[in-house]
């Protein structure tokens, strides 16, 4: 007989995917960040509008917290970003996906998160640029 091979371990303990998620959504939400590292991004007086995209992963609902919804509340996130327009220059992407990433994981029950940010106005010839990533809680 053939011997099984055995699975990969998931990429945290507490956490795989096969198991099932609920997956809560912000789907493009249109803010304006001062951002970029290139000298025509630099205007201090001009953010450029970024669409963000941000999914928080969590278990499914345990029967063993019968009053805990497995459904996370986004408002946080939301207000967050609605903030942006205020900051100072950020150089890199990567400083806001961070900072996004911590935000989400600040709720208890999300297990990963996948966050993007997409510059819609950069290049003439294209829809426009971004970043995404995917964390896994203690990964």
């Amino acid at each position: 007989a053939m011997k099984k091979t055995p699975s990969p371990p998931p990429a945290a303990a507490h956490w795989s995917a096969d198991q099932g998620y609920v997956r809560m959504m912000i789907r493009d939400l249109v803010t304006e960040v001062r951002l970029g590292l290139h000298p025509w991004e630099r205007h201090p007086e001009k953010p450029q509008r970024v669409v963000v995209n941000v999914e928080l992963y969590a278990a499914p609902k345990s029967t063993r917290y019968k009053d805990v919804s497995a459904v996370v509340d986004y408002d946080y996130i939301r207000n967050a970003l609605k903030k942006w327009p205020r900051r100072k220059h950020t150089v890199f992407i990567e400083t806001l996906l961070d900072e996004l990433v911590k935000l989400c994981f600040k709720d208890q029950r999300v297990m990963a998160v996948r966050v993007s940010i997409f510059k819609p106005d950069i290049y003439n010839e294209a829809a426009g640029a971004g970043v995404e990533v995917y964390k896994v809680r203690g990964a």
